[in-house]
């Protein structure tokens, strides 16, 4: 019989699973912190500490198994980040500036709670806010604010992804009641929400919102969870039906009436998108770093190598011009005058160089990034949603082309 092996030594055995990698590092090369009051830096440091604490170690589980994280809403509910720039009904009402560094801290956490913000308060919250009436804001908001009611936006078609102006679902007037019919794709939280505001043409060929409450109890709607996604997939959209939905006439949204108005809920809601952008990229970063610094190869630091030391000087210089472009676009909407263009400039930028900087962190873990354990594989994964999400990056190339010639190159 031969001898059992030697006990393997313990500094062996102790590979490191990754858990460090996931930390908040705080990365803010040029101190736009000083751009936050106190209370916004608070609320801003308790998502941070959130996100730590009860996102980051739980997001490779939900993620694995493409399972939306229910019990993650409370925690969400209590950061006050839905409608966090919203004055009054409930909401934290900070700056747009602040509110975007509460985005980028979430998808820093992780991309599908990031999602579920982006749609529920980015989209869902925004469009009763801006194109709700007074009784509108009021019966609806402040149970949003504290995510009692969960909110969705039913825009995207099976058949119009970016040509949403082709909009096919219509509403028809029965009476006191408006009818739904058309098929909506992409729905995020289409299956889990409390509210739905769903974009149709009336008779009369105008645009509008028209919210459906509890709509999984409503007859003729028909909500299925997509599946099979690489991306964000702790965050469920659906591809819903609609036979012949019925809801109040007094649930259009009083102030929706024209594509325009439809353009004002996209504009906000981009901004949010490209704040989140922000946020994968800090995380893919911090991860690297985090593993630069305490990983050895040939006998140092990897963080001790110019190549390493150049790419991560890129990364944290890409990250800066990014923070940069989307705080003075959150400026630029506090002060009324961001238009959806400026919101497409910073989600094409953002996006594109997140891609760049996620790309690096991931080739930098070497074999580990593309373990879930280690976070940076998730993040490049989820930024691929994003990269595509509230338009994709040629739209936002196009919005851009048309404000700087003048010319349309859609129609």
């Amino acid at each position: 019989m031969s001898e059992a092996p030697e006990p393997m030594p313990e500094a062996d055995r102790a590979v490191p699973d990754g858990a460090d990698l996931g930390r908040a590092r705080g990365t803010d090369f040029l101190h736009l912190d000083d751009l936050l009051d106190d209370t916004e830096r608070e609320l801003r440091d308790a998502v941070r500490a959130w996100c730590d604490a009860e996102v980051v170690p739980a997001a490779q589980e939900w993620w694995e198994a493409a399972r939306f994280p229910a019990e993650m809403v409370p925690g969400y509910a209590a950061t006050r980040v839905a409608g966090a720039s919203i004055q009054g009904y409930g909401c934290a009402g900070v700056s747009p500036v602040a509110e975007g560094m509460l985005c980028a801290e979430l998808a820093r956490g992780d991309g599908s709670i990031a999602t579920f913000n982006a749609v529920h308060s980015g989209l869902a919250m925004t469009s009763v806010h801006l194109l709700g009436s007074e009784e509108q804001r009021e019966r609806w908001l402040p149970s949003m604010a504290r995510v009692e009611t969960v909110g969705a936006v039913a825009l995207t078609e099976p058949t119009h992804g970016s040509d949403v102006v082709s909009l096919e679902t219509t509403a028809r007037r029965d009476g006191d009641e408006w009818v739904l019919d058309g098929a909506k794709r992409w729905i995020g939280n289409g299956s889990v929400a409390d509210l739905v505001v769903v974009w149709a043409r009336d008779e009369a060929g105008d645009v509008g919102g028209f919210v459906v409450e509890q709509p999984q109890q409503r007859d003729g709607w028909d909500a299925q969870v997509i599946e099979g996604k690489i991306s964000n997939r702790g965050v469920w959209q659906a591809h819903i039906r609609l036979d012949g939905v019925r809801v109040p006439a007094d649930q259009r949204l009083a102030q929706a009436r024209t594509f325009a108005d439809t353009n004002k809920v996209l504009a906000k809601s981009r901004q949010t998108v490209a704040w989140e952008a922000v946020g994968h990229a800090v995380a893919a970063y911090e991860g690297a770093l985090t593993y630069a610094s305490r990983r050895e190869q040939f006998g140092r630091p990897l963080a001790k190598n110019q190549l390493i030391q150049d790419d991560l000087a890129r990364m944290v210089t890409l990250i800066t011009s990014m923070q940069l472009m989307c705080t003075r676009m959150s400026e630029l909407e506090a002060q009324g005058r961001c238009t959806i263009e400026h919101a497409a400039m910073a989600k094409l930028h953002a996006t594109t160089a997140a891609r760049e900087v996620v790309g690096i962190a991931r080739d930098m873990l070497g074999g580990n990034g593309i373990l879930l354990d280690h976070h940076v594989a998730r993040h490049f994964a989820d930024l691929e949603a994003v990269y595509t999400y509230e338009g994709s990056r040629t739209v936002q190339s196009l919005l851009v082309g048309r404000a700087v010639t003048g010319a349309s190159a859609f129609r």
